[in-house]
């Protein structure tokens, strides 16, 4: 999938905005994730997906921080493995990063973060059980 340049734009953006926020909870995880699973492609690194994916599952399901979803991401790439292909949906949530960013900096913006992650996580149900096992697999 090409990203287009408006929604580059939007997540450049958004990761200015999200490396300066003073959350410790370190949201910029979250968006990366996000963008790296609506904007797969089949040209991508394994890796890139499964990686976003678990991501959104360690935040969404398990409610982990961002600082706590990149220490699990940190760790886990350590450990060679083949890492499996998923099968894209054919939309991939209903939120982009554009419609992030039209909200106003704050608390405003950063629920809307939330809203993208759950768009994007919702999109992919087929892989949600696999993305889980993996998880458990990784001993997460």
């Amino acid at each position: 999938m090409v990203v287009p340049p408006s929604e580059q734009d939007a997540y450049d953006e958004l990761s200015a905005y999200t490396l300066a926020h003073d959350d410790p909870a370190f949201i910029h995880q979250y968006v990366v994730d996000a963008f790296a699973a609506q904007y797969a492609t089949p040209d991508d690194p394994p890796i890139r997906l499964a990686f976003a994916l678990m991501g959104l599952c360690l935040h969404l399901e398990r409610g982990y921080p961002g600082r706590q979803v990149q220490l699990f991401h940190m760790r886990i790439a350590r450990k060679r493995r083949q890492w499996p292909v998923f099968e894209a949906p054919a939309v991939r949530g209903t939120l982009t990063p554009t419609d992030v960013v039209e909200k106003a900096s704050g608390p405003e913006r950063d629920g809307m973060i939330d809203a993208w992650c759950t768009s994007v996580w919702a999109a992919w149900e087929d892989s949600h059980e696999s993305i889980t096992a993996m998880i458990r697999d990784l001993g997460e």
